[in-house]
């Protein structure tokens, strides 16, 4: 579906993303983790062509990313950013609408409303957005991707869903609603590629994490694969114990259990 061929890429001469070949697929969520600075939304830019590669190729079906217009894109795949500010007083069914315009779906009567409850917004359409608190905010422009890509299959193609820190804004329910929205579309046959901070919430509703750290893969797997004590110590530059729940086997951290590999010794003053 979409491929990385030894794609890379470079801000200002300095290379962010080393080559790298990966495949995203469909049916699945895959999420990026790593530690700040490692790439991750870098990577995730390469993915959805907001940033060419300064080497190498990205391929949907088969086809460049740049062989495609900005419209035919937003109606294969929709991109969430990490933070998204709005100058204007609109309100949440206007900010929500324009996903539906950007997908070609602006006729679909009812999508903004249904869109809206599935992020649990339902009696918000007419509020304006910026009175909204942050995680209110967040919630709005997930339901306006969702209203961009609409079904995860239309007329037998997958389509691709980017989110870049969906949750970073969330309390614990929304965050764990968000990833469940997440994981239902990848289910239902869509591909869902994520940033995420949390290990625990990446293991929890993750098929594939991918671990990047300086630039590069360190490793890429099912999570009770790669969330190992070597990998979260050669990674986040920390040790603690990686645990794992008994049935199914799933992989855990306790921040509790951490232990930097240095330490210093003083305050700066």
């Amino acid at each position: 579906m979409l491929d990385l061929l030894q794609a890379s890429l470079s801000y200002r001469g300095r290379e962010v993303v080393r080559p790298l070949s990966l495949r995203v697929e469909p049916g699945a969520f895959t999420v990026i983790v790593g530690p700040n600075g490692a790439g991750k939304s870098s990577l995730l830019k390469l993915m959805t062509g907001e940033l060419p590669p300064a080497g190498g190729e990205v391929r949907l079906d088969g086809q460049p990313l740049g062989r495609f217009s900005p419209e035919e894109l937003a109606r294969r795949r929709a991109v969430l950013p990490q933070s998204a500010s709005l100058a204007f007083p609109f309100t949440v069914a206007e900010v929500v609408r324009f996903g539906l315009e950007a997908g070609g779906r602006a006729r679909e009567p009812g999508a903004i409303r249904a869109a809206l409850a599935r992020v649990d917004l339902a009696d918000f359409a007419g509020r304006f957005y910026n009175e909204l608190s942050g995680g209110e905010q967040q919630r709005v422009h997930l339901a306006r991707v969702l209203c961009q890509i609409g079904a995860p299959i239309h007329a037998g193609t997958a389509r691709l869903l980017f989110l870049d820190e969906p949750v970073s804004s969330l309390d614990i329910r929304h965050q764990l609603a968000v990833l469940g929205l997440a994981r239902e579309f990848a289910a239902a046959g869509g591909a869902v590629v994520a940033v995420l901070h949390d290990l625990n919430l990446a293991s929890g509703f993750a098929d594939r994490l991918i671990a990047m750290e300086n630039g590069r893969v360190a490793a890429d797997g099912p999570p009770a694969a790669v969330l190992t004590d070597a990998l979260v110590e050669e990674v986040f530059r920390i040790r603690l114990a990686v645990g794992a729940t008994p049935f199914p086997p799933q992989p855990f951290v306790l921040p509790q259990t951490a232990a930097p590999l240095s330490r210093t010794s003083a305050w700066i003053h």
